[in-house]
């Protein structure tokens, strides 16, 4: 996850919380990506969802596809709420993506979209394998036993 380190600029707008739980992370790409200004606006409120979201490259590019950012309700010209976004990343690392998901089975899932310290709008992309329902349940199991390890400590 992208660090605050203090800056007052920093903020969190969507966090895809269940990626961590149905994929197993290999590698992440901090990319950015093509807004309007109504799309920043909403955003600044904090209005957005990437839960049901996958990045894709496609003819060359990288493409954020179904997330969701709401209408910003003061805008003279609004935007779509679930439109394909465009996301920038160097020609080298899209290529890098594309061999992951192509020869390797791997997919594109976004982890976070933030604000950087300039106030740029970042989105953490991540390279990831589908888990299998008995890996979710030993990742389950290993994170209830850590918890009860902590509080067994705690208590003694």
């Amino acid at each position: 996850m992208a660090k605050s380190d203090g800056n007052k600029n920093y903020k969190v707008v969507a966090e895809n919380r269940r990626a961590r739980y149905d994929y197993a992370i290999e590698d992440d790409l901090e990319v950015g990506i093509v807004l309007t200004g109504s799309e920043v606006k909403s955003l600044r409120t904090g209005q957005s969802n990437i839960a049901d979201s996958y990045a894709e490259v496609d003819g060359g590019e990288l493409w954020l596809t179904n997330a969701y950012i709401a209408p910003y309700t003061q805008a003279m010209f609004p935007h779509e709420e679930r439109r394909r976004r465009k996301l920038l990343a160097s020609k080298r690392e899209v290529a890098r993506l594309w061999n992951a998901t192509q020869r390797q089975g791997m997919t594109l899932v976004p982890l976070v979209m933030y604000f950087n310290d300039r106030g740029i709008v970042k989105l953490k992309v991540a390279t990831a394998k589908g888990k299998k329902t008995q890996d979710k349940r030993a990742t389950e199991a290993k994170r209830d036993w850590s918890r009860q390890k902590q509080r067994l400590l705690k208590e003694h």
